[in-house]
């Protein structure tokens, strides 16, 4: 009898333990699924890039064989709009790659500058303007002088990066300097912007 019941246990116990993980693992493609239509927030992948060989050897370069999302759109500008702020070094030389697509120049990092997602650039219409960058309690100005480009990457050109997210706003480091965003939050940091 007590052979019976340690069997009836123990099947319980690994069926208690397949729910729990199929729970668990459930929860998280719900939670990832979430945070990628978060991030999408409305605009879906127009295809992929995958790129036959890598780029030089960096933390953030494309990897051969690997499939990159593209998009073609970007979540829709309110007063408010949502976005990720990244770091891009506008110079000659640095990340950013090639000069910047408005005005076929460099610009120093001193400048309070951005590049906007595909969808945000909109074929050049914003280049020249000023958005309005909101975080942390403060806002700043900064002028549009480059697409992040959604659509291309993982070239000399985009300096081997992937093609942008959908939701992007890569600023210089003079406005992650103005909104007093520094230390281990430089990189990535949830904003909101809208057209000043």
């Amino acid at each position: 009898m007590s052979t019976t019941i340690g069997r009836l246990v123990l099947a319980l116990a690994a069926s208690v333990l397949l729910v729990t993980l199929a729970g668990r693992c459930s929860g998280e493609v719900d939670a990832d699924h979430h945070r990628q239509r978060e991030l999408a927030d409305g605009c879906q992948p127009s295809g992929t890039l995958r790129p036959t060989k890598g780029g030089p050897s960096c933390g953030e370069c494309c990897k051969a064989g690997r499939t990159y999302p593209t998009y073609a759109c970007s979540p829709p500008v309110t007063g408010s709009t949502r976005a990720v702020m990244t770091l891009n070094d506008f110079e000659e030389g640095g990340d950013g790659g090639d000069p910047s697509e408005c005005d076929g120049r460099f610009h120093k990092n001193s400048e309070r500058v951005v590049a906007l997602s595909t969808g945000w650039y909109a074929k050049g219409m914003r280049c020249g303007k000023n958005i309005r960058i909101r975080a942390k309690g403060r806002s700043v100005l900064a002028k549009v002088v480059d697409e992040c480009d959604s659509l291309h990457g993982c070239d000399k050109p985009h300096a081997y990066q992937p093609p942008c997210r959908p939701n992007i706003v890569d600023a210089s480091q003079a406005v992650w300097d103005a909104l007093g965003i520094t230390g281990d939050d430089v990189g990535e940091y949830p904003i909101t912007w809208s057209d000043a």
